[in-house]
Formats: C-alpha cells, structure tokens, sequence
C-alpha cells in the first residue's frame, strides 16, 4: 500500500478520534459524565491538535506529497 494512502487513513482515525472528543466534551458539560472545566480545557486542546493533524494529513494526501516517511 503506498504511503499516502496509509496517511489518508491516519487523518480519517485522527478525524473520528475527534468526534468521539468532542462527544466526550459534551457528555461532560451536561453532566452525564463525570470531570470538570479543567477536563473540558485539555479535552479541546487535544481536540484542535486532532482537527488540525488531520486536516493537514488529509489536506497532503490530497496534495500526493509524502511527509509521514521524511520524518521516520
């Protein structure tokens, strides 16, 4: 399989880890789940670092550019 396609499937399992975050954040704020405001605070700067790791994988993927190999 060439590399670029196994970084396109590291930006979708970033991207889904994502929104499996963001659900967690909501759970939390509502109160289903417990944890407090600083919980909420890392759990959405894990979430933006998530979001932007996958977009810019996706985005070089797109692009056909490889830079998961230059950085093994």
């Amino acid at each position: 399989m060439p590399i670029v396609n196994i970084q396109a499937l590291i930006a979708l399992a970033m991207f889904m880890a994502s929104l499996f975050i963001a659900r967690v954040v909501v759970r939390i704020r509502e109160g289903s789940l417990p944890g407090g405001a600083v919980w909420v605070l890392y759990l959405r700067m894990l979430l933006g670092f998530l979001l932007a790791g996958s977009v810019i994988l996706g985005l070089y993927s797109f692009a056909g550019i490889d830079i998961i190999s230059k950085h093994l």
